[in-house]
């Protein structure tokens, strides 16, 4: 099985608390790594796996991210629609609930515009898709194992069955791979939500519990690029390769 992707969304509304100071001035999908802003290391791979069309969300300097946009636009030519969170922050789960309609009704692509990732031997994103079973699965997320997860400081997220199925790390555990922010995720997950700000996590759990939430470990560079000591620590392992 796998699947054609048409649309992506890209989760770009945070309020960037841990990159400060460079997000007192500036949004966090701007701050520039190795040469580029972090929304388009994000989106330069989105397109590099034949998507055109990523759904945006917008809440901290929303005039900065929604400029940037409009320009890269008119330099790709693909379509940036833009979830408008200026009123209020949702969080991933109630951003997915505000920008549902946007997203049409297949599964797409959903990745966090603060993680930076280089593909291995083949395109991450096209190998998700071909991966995607859509009687399986309601959410399949790119894992990389948590010795490769360069600059993460947590205990790890997840661990794999030998089908792929996820389960969660236990308490006081370590748990061997971490979620790179990139996932598919099917609509028909993002149903009854708690109330309209809440992470993407409930979703995730209803999924887990009903055996339809997968992973796949990503072959290439993952970096979390969380705070601005780390910005250097990423430059220098992308020059390394």
């Amino acid at each position: 099985m796998s699947i054609q992707l048409d649309t992506a969304m890209l989760m770009a509304a945070g309020l960037g608390k841990r990159m400060r100071p460079l997000t007192a001035t500036r949004p966090k999908p701007l701050v520039r790594v190795a040469g580029q802003a972090l929304i388009d290391h994000a989106l330069d791979r989105i397109e590099d796996a034949g998507i055109r069309r990523t759904v945006v969300n917008v809440h901290y300097l929303a005039d900065a991210v929604e400029a940037h946009l409009q320009a890269r636009a008119r330099q790709t030519g693909a379509d940036y629609p833009v979830s408008d969170e200026r009123a209020k922050l949702l969080e991933t789960g109630g951003g997915l609930v505000k920008a549902l309609p946007l997203l049409g009704d297949a599964p797409f692509l959903c990745a966090n515009s603060d993680n930076l990732w280089i593909n291995g031997p083949g395109d991450s994103i096209r190998l998700l898709a071909s991966r995607w079973d859509d009687a399986e699965m309601d959410a399949l997320l790119l894992v990389i194992p948590h010795a490769r997860a360069t600059g993460h400081r947590g205990l790890g997220d997840f661990h794999l069955d030998p089908q792929g199925r996820l389960s969660r790390r236990k308490s006081g555990r370590v748990a061997p791979f971490v979620y790179t922010g990139v996932q598919i995720i099917s609509p028909r997950l993002i149903q009854d939500p708690p109330s309209d700000v809440f992470s993407t996590n409930i979703f995730w759990d209803r999924a887990i519990a009903q055996g339809r939430a997968y992973g796949m470990t990503h072959s290439g560079l993952w970096f979390d690029v969380g705070t601005p000591e780390a910005i250097p620590l990423v430059e220098a392992g992308i020059a390394d390769g």
